[in-house]
């Protein structure tokens, strides 16, 4: 099992987080051989803080990894994308969430390393934080800041695999073939009293050179989530209320959303008036072949996989204005079942690109990705001009989205049940932005809006379990009910281990 213990524990040089805005790079700086060890450090604010940039750090594998960055894991699970690439065999992980063939031997066993680190780094934070000599209010805002990040951290772990352990002090080594797993209402449990512990000592807002950590108002929004995937509702609902104050205008927290959808893409936008939990991705750390996914992981690299493989722009397409994507890797290829939903959707042109339309007008050429279906998600997708790194493949500055305003209002109507006049107005406000009119609120309506609103943010598979839908809508892709509404844990965590298998991933 790879959990770390706490006696093993170190901080290595180059952990590096931007907590920040995407030009500014906090790094721990170590002396001799590169790392300091865990029970000699947190002697200091400074060091306080470093331990903070790690805590954080483990946040942008959402997009910054390549198999093992949950936003392509679970879009290449869901209704909307196949996972694309170059063949069959291209970023494997990523191919066995697609067609479900996954196993406790082929999932990528860095998706649950990955959160672990997280939930370590901030535990470690909270037993030496009180003993750290600094000034009380900072203090207190880190605390709640590791204790927001755990529940994050935690709350993607218990939806990606349902039974985990809940670890919340460092462990021994001693202590490591103990673990057993929690029951997940008791995970829940947990997250919900981090959240509501962090809540009143984070700030309202942060000046712009701390964008990226987080505010009260992320926290909430956090909080009304999960309560929402706890059943819930009602202290959902109250939550979510919170951060989305009158439908349409703008919060007590400052949210409002942006005046078009299509604004919400362009990536110099960054931090908007929507964006409640967003992750800041940096094109400074000139990460490389030989030390990706080593602490110098710090860009976007899920937009050079979701990018089309050998696009280029004919001269007609140059005269079109067409966009000068990047040659990528061709992963995420957008399902039929979704182009057609989006089709007549103003959303459409900042969410798809239909490449074989444009192809068969002379506009441009492309390479089929595997399992090709025409359609590429553009969210998220560089142009050359975003080239500005020594290695451009891994160090995108482009951020993503954890939370925005319009997922709030959608949750917030669902906690709602889907009726009453505060429903249909969340509703309405998000369908309004994109000058669409009013349809009756109910939850189908609410699930159709949540499709098309969020298409490509890495929710699809959470919303399809949570709402009974994901046996039916993936059965195409081979999805097994009573199995695969979870992952299975990665094989190699149970050496040494009393953890048990999800149900129908027992390897004889």
């Amino acid at each position: 099992m790879k959990l770390i213990s706490f006696k093993q524990s170190f901080i290595a040089l180059g952990v590096l987080v931007t907590l920040g805005s995407c030009d500014t790079d906090e790094k721990l700086d170590v002396k001799g051989n590169g790392v300091v060890f865990e029970q000699d450090f947190y002697r200091n604010e400074t060091e306080a803080y470093s331990g903070l940039v790690a805590a954080y750090d483990k946040v942008g594998k959402f997009a910054g990894s390549m198999e093992t960055a949950p936003l392509l894991f679970l879009n290449s699970a869901s209704d909307d994308f196949y996972a694309g690439g170059g063949n069959s065999g291209d970023q494997p992980g990523l191919q066995v969430a697609s067609n479900y063939t996954i196993t406790p031997s082929n999932i990528p066993p860095a998706i649950w390393a990955n959160y672990y680190q997280g939930v370590f780094r901030c535990n470690v934070m909270i037993q030496k934080l009180p003993a750290v000599p600094m000034d009380a209010a900072k203090k207190a805002r880190f605390m709640s800041e590791v204790k927001a990040l755990r529940a994050y951290y935690y709350f993607d772990l218990v939806r990606m695999f349902k039974n985990v352990p809940l670890i919340l002090t460092p462990l021994t080594k001693e202590e490591v073939p103990n673990v057993l797993q929690a029951k997940p209402q008791d995970v829940y449990l947990q997250i919900e009293k981090d959240l509501n512990d962090a809540i009143a000592d984070l700030p309202v807002t942060v000046p712009a050179n701390e964008s990226g950590r987080l505010t009260k108002g992320a926290a909430t929004a956090l909080l009304g989530k999960v309560y929402l995937y706890d059943n819930k509702k009602a202290e959902a609902a109250v939550q979510l209320e919170k951060v989305n104050g009158t439908p349409g205008g703008t919060s007590s927290f400052g949210y409002k959303l942006m005046p078009t959808f299509a604004s919400l893409w362009d990536h110099s936008n960054k931090f908007n008036t929507e964006s409640i939990f967003e992750i800041a991705y940096s094109d400074k750390s000139n990460a490389d072949w030989g030390n990706f996914e080593t602490g110098n992981d710090e860009g976007n690299v899920a937009a050079q996989l979701m990018g089309m493989r050998d696009y280029s722009r004919t001269d007609a397409g140059k005269a079109a204005g067409l966009p000068d994507y990047i040659n990528g890797w061709g992963f995420m290829v957008v399902t039929t079942d979704l182009a057609n939903a989006l089709k007549t959707d103003p959303r459409f042109a900042s969410t798809i690109f239909d490449a074989n339309a444009e192809k068969a007008a002379g506009r441009i050429t492309f390479t089929d990705s595997y399992n090709e279906t025409g359609y590429h998600f553009i969210k998220y997708a560089a142009v050359n001009k975003d080239i500005t790194a020594t290695n451009p493949f891994l160090n995108f500055a482009i951020n993503t989205y954890v939370i925005r305003l319009a997922d709030t209002y959608l949750l917030e109507a669902e906690a709602l049940g889907g009726t009453g006049l505060r429903a249909q107005a969340l509703l309405d406000a998000v369908r309004a932005r994109v000058g669409l009119g009013s349809v009756p609120v109910s939850l189908d309506a609410i699930y159709a809006e949540r499709r098309l609103e969020l298409a490509g943010e890495g929710h699809r598979w959470y919303d399809l379990v949570r709402t009974g839908q994901a046996a039916a809508k993936l059965a195409f892709k081979g999805f097994i009910p009573n199995k695969n509404e979870a992952f299975p844990i990665p094989y190699t965590e149970f050496n040494n281990t009393k953890m048990d298998q999800n149900d129908g991933y027992i390897q004889n």
